[in-house]
């Protein structure tokens, strides 16, 4: 099948760009025709997604009716969205070919793209998207307070979701994201299941073997309020007073709250090591020598595919149990799951019940290894190729 990946950057700036990275070589593989539109390729110090030497053409960049007109020309039989900044782009590209969209998150379902009120309380949102959201927006602070932001996002939005139905396939990573996506009227016979197999790593060969407990904890993923650090480091004392004994934290990321989350470290009393942005062999180190792995995320994830990576290694996982994370984390065999926020103390009791015991921890450790090895690229592969074929039939 001749298959045209279109995405807004060439560059990996996040996992999405590591899924499309991940992917290529594996539907190259498959033995399918790949080919590369992206409406920008920047910034130039990240890497690539298309992997050289691969024979995969950079059809098109730029968000114009040129790049239609190139994506046109190379004649695909499915285009397939990973998710476009332009929705005029966007447009002609599924008018014009037959398209399927990966949901790599709520691309034309929230106004914000949180799906979560942060007011008065923090509590996810099962709107569909549409006017009475501009009503709750600001109020229910679902996203920043500036207005004229919001209607900008609004209309964005609602572009997006206006080109749901011409899309002949919508796939999405988790249960979670399919119900999301259901709620807001794509065709069950059009939306397809393609839970995400880990893109940086793969399962170790073997599981993992006892070893000292280091009491160390880790988080992965950008400095923002969403991802929550602010509420693990307030939780961390916490678990202290329930196991008796200090923890340690690893905190490998970067981003805009940094100098803040540093002060509450330090006003806390928290023994964190702020890392900065982490790959490769310096990411892999970290996993293995942390005992857990903290999804301290206040959104509900689209999937939360950080976990099922670290669980490659043997390392388990808490969390809220939100979104599309329980998915993966089942409490008591692959980590454990903590009640929604805001309840205070959750996360320190998840924290401190897979931290009991040496035995305990071992089991999790094992059952997350386990689980990590029943998502493969190569299944996920099987399922894109229904869609793809479902896709082509419109």
């Amino acid at each position: 099948m001749r298959l045209l990946i279109a995405n807004w950057t060439r560059r990996a700036v996040g996992g999405a760009e590591r899924y499309v990275q991940a992917l290529i070589p594996a539907l190259v593989a498959h033995g399918h025709d790949v080919g590369l539109l992206v409406e920008r390729d920047e910034p130039d110090v990240r890497r690539r997604v298309d992997p050289g030497g691969a024979g995969v053409p950079l059809v098109a960049v730029g968000a114009d009716a040129a790049a239609a007109e190139a994506a046109r020309k190379w004649k695909p039989d499915v285009v397939y969205v990973q998710g476009l900044t332009s929705p005029e782009l966007e447009r002609r590209l599924v008018e014009e070919q037959a398209a399927a969209l990966f949901t790599h998150g709520y691309y034309g379902t929230c106004i914000s793209g949180t799906k979560r009120h942060a007011f008065p309380y923090i509590r996810p949102c099962t709107r569909v998207l549409g006017p009475p959201c501009l009503v709750i927006y600001l109020p229910r602070r679902c996203g920043g307070l500036d207005p004229r932001a919001m209607t900008r996002l609004y209309h964005l939005q609602r572009a997006r979701m206006a080109l749901l139905p011409r899309y002949g396939a919508v796939v999405a990573g988790s249960a979670h994201m399919r119900r999301e996506f259901a709620a807001h009227g794509v065709p069950r016979d059009r939306l397809f299941l393609a839970p995400l197999p880990p893109t940086d790593l793969a399962p170790d060969p073997a599981p993992p073997t006892p070893r000292e407990v280091t009491d160390r904890l880790l988080f992965l993923g950008r400095l923002t309020p969403l991802k929550g650090l602010a509420q693990l480091l307030a939780e961390i004392p916490k678990a202290e007073r329930l196991l008796g004994r200090p923890l340690g934290l690893d905190v490998a990321g970067s981003g805009p709250e940094q100098a803040r989350l540093q002060e509450g470290a330090r006003r806390r009393g928290v023994a964190a090591v702020f890392h900065g942005w982490v790959d490769g062999a310096r990411r892999l180190e970290l996993l293995r020598q942390a005992d857990l792995l903290v999804l301290p995320s206040l959104w509900p994830e689209p999937f939360g595919l950080v976990g099922v990576e670290a669980a490659c290694v043997g390392l388990p996982s808490v969390a809220y149990r939100l979104g599309a994370v329980p998915e993966w984390l089942e409490p008591g065999i692959s980590g454990e799951l903590a009640a929604d926020p805001p309840y205070s103390g959750a996360l320190a009791e998840a924290i401190a019940r897979a931290l009991a015991s040496p035995e305990h921890l071992q089991r999790l450790r094992a059952g997350a290894w386990e689980r990590s090895r029943e998502r493969t690229m190569a299944r996920h592969v099987e399922a894109l190729e229904d869609a793809f074929t479902r896709a082509g039939r419109t």
